[in-house]
């Protein structure tokens, strides 16, 4: 009880400081600057691909162009913590799989932890690792898209789970058969407790790399409202679903459904009306106008520095780093969730699209497909 009332106070009180961080950055960075636009960074998936679910929320003046932040703007780790009840660690590796090379994405990891007193993550330490999907020193080429893709995914690891050590496992290319790849090689390697995944495309068949038990797979539902994705859809993947800030609305743009490809996991109920896979199981604040902080000097269209992001690319790392922390992992981590939603608070409001069954598009009591079961209340659902 204390740590909900807790939870609602911080909401309130984030949002407004989130609101008033946006307004003051207006107006100290550029007297033009009259409105925000969100934009997705990567391009929209192909035939057999995926895109990273990330948007960015810049401030852009009144020829359209990006105001840079001078100082960190959105969420910031001890939102998160507090929020969620978060934090802490002790050592164990969540793994990050995404598309081509950040080449600067340890350095920005540096900038991030370095702003907001975090210990630092390197190589040189032993907390920090980047490889390429077969796990080999060879890195693919760069994606100016996908490399804020990754240092949003890092910065949340490092967030949500600060003594985490993080593996980054960059795919050659976009393609599923190469994502599965680094996957694959994630999970192979020695003190991965968790993946995330924070991209997506069209519904498919579940492919045997994000089945892996005793390891928290955790995928992002989507950026375009009601609709399944892959991996997301995977019966054996956590979807991770969004909300508006740290509220109890869900976030529009959410992706959700009931896919009618991939088989109904023995975990989910009868709550979801859905005979397969019903995306979301859970989820955590993904609204790019409540977005988070992220560091990162790699320019994609010409902005790069501090970055607000949204997106269900945010959630799915703060989940899978909440497995990390709960390490409640035996079999498959979902079906420990879906036993202990007493551990999670409800989100009972907010819509993102239209559908034939409410239960996939509305949010309300209980289950519900844009944010499943709900988001961390602690650790203990995890």
């Amino acid at each position: 009880g204390v740590l909900l009332l807790r939870r609602l106070v911080i909401a309130g009180v984030a949002i407004g400081t989130l609101a008033a961080s946006f307004g003051a950055a207006t107006a100290a960075q550029a007297t033009n600057a009259t409105s925000v636009r969100n934009s997705h960074i990567c391009a929209a998936p192909t035939q057999g691909s995926a895109a990273c679910n990330a948007i960015r929320h810049d401030v852009v003046d009144s020829h359209g162009n990006p105001v840079p932040n001078v100082t960190p703007s959105g969420f910031k780790p001890a939102d998160i913590v507090a929020a969620y009840g978060l934090g802490g660690g002790a050592g164990q590796t969540v793994a990050i799989v995404d598309a081509y090379n950040d080449p600067t994405a340890e350095a920005d990891l540096g900038v991030y932890r370095a702003q907001f007193n975090l210990t630092a993550c390197t190589t040189a330490n032993g907390c920090f690792k980047k490889e390429g999907q077969t796990g080999t020193s060879t890195l693919p080429a760069k994606n100016t898209g996908w490399a804020q893709e990754i240092s949003l995914d890092v910065d949340m690891v490092s967030a949500a789970c600060p003594a985490c050590h993080i593996l980054l496992v960059e795919a050659t290319t976009s393609s599923f058969a190469n994502l599965a790849t680094a996957v694959n090689t994630a999970a192979a390697t020695s003190g991965v407790v968790a993946i995330s995944n924070s991209y997506g495309g069209s519904d498919q068949g579940e492919l045997s790399a994000y089945n892996h038990p005793g390891i928290a797979i955790t995928a992002s539902t989507g950026d375009a409202g009601y609709g399944m994705e892959s991996p997301a859809s995977f019966p054996h993947v956590v979807a991770v679903g969004g909300t508006t800030g740290f509220t109890t609305s869900a976030w529009s743009g959410a992706g959700s459904g009931c896919s009618t490809i991939n088989a109904k996991p023995a975990w989910q109920t009868a709550a979801t009306s859905c005979s397969g896979k019903a995306n979301a199981d859970v989820s955590a604040v993904a609204d790019p106008n409540t977005g988070v902080a992220v560091y990162d000097s790699t320019a994609n269209k010409g902005v790069s520095g501090w970055l607000v992001f949204g997106g269900t690319s945010v959630s799915s790392p703060i989940i899978a780093s909440a497995y990390a922390l709960g390490g409640n992992l035996a079999g498959y981590p979902a079906q420990y969730t879906w036993a202990h939603t007493t551990n999670l608070s409800d989100v009972t409001t907010g819509s993102n699209g239209t559908c034939t069954t409410s239960v996939w598009c509305k949010a309300g009591t209980g289950w519900d497909g844009p944010t499943g079961l709900g988001t961390p209340n602690g650790v203990g659902a995890f």
